[in-house]
């Protein structure tokens, strides 16, 4: 990989900074597949985990591993995916296996399932969750700075205004569009809302390796985005097939220098690729420190 260098009219002192903060204690997106446990390895300490959940594998899946591996020191956070809680009764079982290890941290997110039990949406969840005493101290939404494959804007809108009342972030879903997410944010903060917000990063992993794991779990969005971006596909094929993040945090380090916007650090996408991009963190860090040095 290249030395890291901002380009001419790159992020001032602030915002190299700023990108030094956000990174410094990103959020690990893991996928509970056959890998994963060879992965865990290659997280730092205490890391902060997000554990996905899918049709194909179920929320068991999703809360049994999140229990397993929460006396490894993680800071762990189990997705639950509204359109797969059959009802009440079920979801009272998953907050109580939850409770039993612990775990104090959730992302609630709408789900792939194609029929939905007794919640067809995240905010159904989000509040049936409230009447059940609100039991934990972290709750995640998902945003959408290019709007969703599937529910138009103003719905997704309003739906994430009400959520706000039972959140306490917001994870901006996979994009790889800077001032997409720094217009959405900006656009949010003059609306009023003032969820603090993980910005959603791609790790470093290679293009088939995107498309396999987005096939294989349905996060249509990462095929979708590449199949309408060839200008993203042949920069990829000419860095060797491997994407990695530098541009887009290099692209938001504005926002992230300012307090208005609430960018509390990154939610990175590994695709189970931890080991890539665990390594490039920690290189990019690095050299984020030794140019915020030189500039100072």
């Amino acid at each position: 990989m290249a030395p890291f260098a901002f380009r001419r009219g790159g992020p001032d002192p602030a915002g190299r900074a700023a990108i030094a903060r956000i990174v410094d204690d990103p959020t690990f997106e893991l996928l509970p597949l056959k890998n994963v446990d060879d992965q865990l390895q290659y997280l730092p300490w205490g890391a902060r985990i997000s554990i996905t959940a899918s049709p194909a594998k179920g929320l068991g899946a999703t809360v049994a591993f999140a229990c397993r591996v929460v006396d490894g020191g993680f800071r762990v956070v189990p997705h639950l995916s509204a359109r797969m809680v059959r009802d009440r009764a079920h979801l009272r079982d998953i907050v109580a296996a939850l409770a039993s290890a612990e775990i104090r941290r959730a992302f609630v997110v709408g789900g792939d399932a194609e029929t939905p039990g007794a919640y067809p949406d995240g905010l159904a969840l989000l509040r049936d969750l409230a009447e059940l005493g609100r039991p934990f101290d972290e709750v995640g939404v998902p945003c959408y700075p290019e709007g969703h494959a599937s529910i138009p804007d103003p719905a997704l809108l309003a739906a994430l205004r009400e959520k706000a009342a039972f959140a306490t972030y917001m994870t901006t879903q996979l994009c790889f569009n800077p001032s997409a997410i720094a217009t959405w944010v900006a656009a949010r903060r003059a609306e009023g809302l003032t969820l603090p917000v993980e910005i959603g990063v791609p790790g470093v992993a290679p293009i088939h390796r995107l498309l396999a794991i987005s096939a294989k779990i349905g996060v249509r969005d990462t095929g979708r985005f590449l199949s309408k971006n060839v200008g993203l596909v042949s920069r990829l094929v000419r860095s060797g097939g491997v994407y990695r993040p530098d541009g887009l945090l290099a692209g938001i380090a504005a926002a992230a220098a300012d307090p208005a916007a609430g960018i509390r650090t990154i939610h990175l996408y590994t695709f189970n690729q931890v080991d890539t991009t665990e390594a490039w963190r920690r290189r990019y860090r690095e050299r984020l420190g030794a140019g915020v040095s030189a500039a100072a």
